[in-house]
């Protein structure tokens, strides 16, 4: 009760903090540039003086969290990454000799790529298809619902949801585990799934796709009511059927949507890490790239410099994904 309360009081804080920042910044605004009982000319120069100032007063703040949250620890990830285990004596490239010498290094990396070739493609896929079936049946809203619903959870949470699923209990013991309980009716053995090497790594891809297929599902949901019924109707008269329509009529027309939403979904898996750090915690050749910069940065007595070059090798990955998805999602923007 006391961490509820502490919560909701910093909230509190927070909202009436930004309330009277906003109220209190645009009436000094108005003092410093009146408006009123003023010649015509001075009225219209401190409007236009205002309306410069006045959209800064609402993005600076955000701008300068922006810039201490994110560009800051850019520039200090940079500067750790040549610098020892302590982060106090220069080592030149040293970190990044060891890094690309790394076979731990290798198997984050391949890991990664496996989870960049499966995570995205699939929930692309799936949010796809179920987008185009739910728009046809009555009960659409409400199964679009319940497939949106993991998207509310937390990744953790999901993990410990998984974790139920894939429970393995060793000897006599009844499975709880929902799969293993399947497997057992069905008269097979048991299995420990998220041990079992390389299959384990699809395993724990089941729930970042479990999570994301809710939000390719909405995104595409809304491009697919975009396409014209002229030109469905038009396939339909040509004799066209179901599945040449779906892929030869509406895919192409949302197929912008489809790699802004298929890209968005590359970027969360490139820095994937909660899930494999709650399931498995990198063991069973099950690492990748989030997780080894953990526990590099935090473990094991800490090196600041190592993980540091890890985070710069996820954040090269990441920015010309990120600058691509931006030129899409802008082009398409000034297309409408």
């Amino acid at each position: 009760m006391g961490q509820l309360i502490s919560a909701l009081f910093v909230m509190s804080i927070g909202v009436l903090g930004c309330a009277i920042y906003f109220y209190g910044s645009n009436l000094l605004l108005d003092i410093c540039f009146p408006t009123k009982n003023r010649p015509h000319l001075v009225i219209a120069k401190n409007l236009r003086i205002t309306n410069t100032i006045r959209p800064w007063l609402f993005i600076g703040p955000a701008l300068l969290a922006l810039g201490f949250y994110l560009i800051f620890p850019v520039f200090d990830s940079l500067r750790l990454s040549f610098l020892d285990r302590t982060g106090e004596n220069f080592i030149g490239f040293d970190n990044y000799s060891w890094l690309f010498s790394s076979s731990e290094f290798f198997e984050s990396f391949k890991n990664n790529m496996l989870w960049l070739i499966v995570v995205p493609t699939a929930a692309t896929f799936l949010g796809l298809v179920i987008a185009t079936m739910t728009d046809r049946i009555w009960w659409g809203n409400i199964a679009k619902s319940l497939i949106f619903m993991p998207m509310a959870i937390s990744f953790i949470g999901a993990s410990v949801i998984w974790k139920f699923i894939y429970d393995f209990r060793s000897g006599d013991d009844a499975q709880i585990g929902l799969l293993n309980a399947i497997v057992v009716f069905f008269g097979g053995e048991p299995q420990a799934w998220i041990t079992i090497p390389f299959w384990n790594n699809f395993f724990l891809m089941a729930i970042l796709i479990w999570i994301q297929t809710g939000f390719a599902m909405v995104i595409l949901s809304a491009a697919l009511r975009g396409i014209s019924e002229e030109t469905i109707e038009a396939a339909v008269l040509d004799g066209a059927n179901g599945v040449q329509i779906f892929f030869r009529i509406m895919v192409p027309q949302i197929w912008g949507t489809i790699a802004v939403v298929w890209t968005t979904i590359t970027i969360l898996v490139l820095k994937v890490f909660d899930i494999v750090l709650a399931m498995t915690n990198g063991q069973w050749n099950t690492q990748v790239l989030a997780n080894q910069m953990f526990d590099w940065m935090f473990r094991g007595g800490g090196d600041s410099g190592r993980g540091a070059v890890i985070a710069i090798i996820i954040m090269v990955l990441v920015i010309p994904i990120m600058v691509w998805n931006i030129r899409r999602a802008n082009a398409e923007m000034e297309g409408r």
